[in-house]
């Protein structure tokens, strides 16, 4: 028989018995070059200045769709940097994060930026042909063939 008082269920388990941290399976230092998250993110870098300076290069037609463009560039190359910090310097060791989803999340969401700025930039590209119009007399093209070979560099 119990004691008066005393409960015949056992006490809860202790939650972190059951959750423990998440495990970092991506490597430090760097060891996380070789890894596919290390190359997309260096890839990331590259392209990123790339397409940075090439739209930086031309006359700006239309500066809201090549300014959304100019933007994710150059927002994506910083966040890269970070990002690839972050495990060069071993702070992912210090930081209780699931960076296996950190890493997903990070790699698709700069996957549908630049996709989206990609669709712009090559809207852009694509007025080639449609003229400007200045005065009655005076026709010019939105993009000269030099910065129209430029943009589609930039948009590819």
């Amino acid at each position: 028989m119990l004691p008066r008082g005393a409960s015949s269920m056992p006490p809860p388990p202790n939650p972190a018995a059951y959750f423990p941290p998440p495990r970092v399976t991506l490597p430090s230092g760097l060891e996380i070059l070789r890894t596919y998250s290390g190359a997309v993110i260096f890839l990331e870098i590259l392209f990123g200045t790339i397409v940075w300076i090439l739209v930086a290069s031309t006359r700006v037609p239309l500066p809201l769709l090549q300014g959304w463009v100019m933007f994710v560039a150059v927002t994506a190359w910083f966040l890269s940097i970070v990002f690839l910090c972050v495990f060069l310097f071993g702070y992912a060791n210090r930081i209780a994060v699931n960076w296996n989803q950190t890493d997903f999340l990070f790699h698709g969401a700069t996957f549908v930026f630049y996709f989206g700025a990609f669709l712009l930039q090559a809207g852009t590209t694509s007025l080639h042909y449609f003229p400007r119009k200045f005065n009655s007399t005076t026709h010019e093209k939105i993009l000269a063939d030099h910065e129209y070979n430029i943009s589609i560099a930039a948009s590819v």
